[in-house]
């Protein structure tokens, strides 16, 4: 089985409601763990943002399982606008993940314009994308099962991780939700 996440950034202070508080970080990564061990799957496709996406990626490597980020820009402004702007110490393991990650040729880069709006939602189809080519290789039942780590509500209608999760649905995958909250 391949696993293809998106799902909610840490909360930015002040905001309301929160959709991801910095406080349950160690409740959504044991929750991670325990499905990750619960289905074992050959690899995870996410992105590389604080919350959702860099806890996967952490508990995936932890575990032995293959990983493949896909960003929509190079990594170090991906960090700047995606993982150290919000609370936490995202920064270091961002950076550890690359590298473990770089290594495995595993970091698809899209070079999107910055000042592309649609970026976050075509990442969705890039990670979807890249979950089937990888299952191809790696997984001989050729199951993708999209995760989505988020606290159940879309923000607006323009929710990049609803987006991902309606692009899933599409393509057939089965859909497991871990929430936030």
């Amino acid at each position: 089985m391949v696993v293809a996440l998106a799902g909610r950034r840490i909360s930015a202070p002040g905001s309301n409601p929160l959709r991801f508080p910095v406080e349950n970080v160690s409740k959504v990564r044991e929750k991670l763990e325990k499905f990750f061990a619960s289905t074992r799957p050959e690899i995870l496709v996410s992105s590389g943002a604080c919350g959702a996406d860099l806890l996967a990626l952490e508990v995936a490597g932890s575990m032995g399982i293959l990983r493949s980020i896909v960003l929509p820009f190079e990594p170090p402004r991906f960090k700047t606008l995606s993982v150290i702007d919000r609370p936490g110490d995202w920064g270091p393991l961002f950076d550890k993940i690359c590298k473990e990650v770089e290594r495995e040729e595993k970091i698809q880069v899209q070079n999107y314009a910055e000042n592309d709006d649609s970026k976050y939602f075509e990442i969705s189809v890039d990670i979807l994308q890249r979950a089937e080519k990888l299952s191809e290789k790696y997984d001989s039942s050729k199951n993708i099962v999209a995760v989505i780590v988020w606290d159940g509500e879309a923000k607006t209608r323009d929710d990049a991780t609803l987006d991902f999760k309606i692009k899933a649905a599409a393509q057939n995958c089965e859909i497991v939700e871990i929430s936030t909250l």
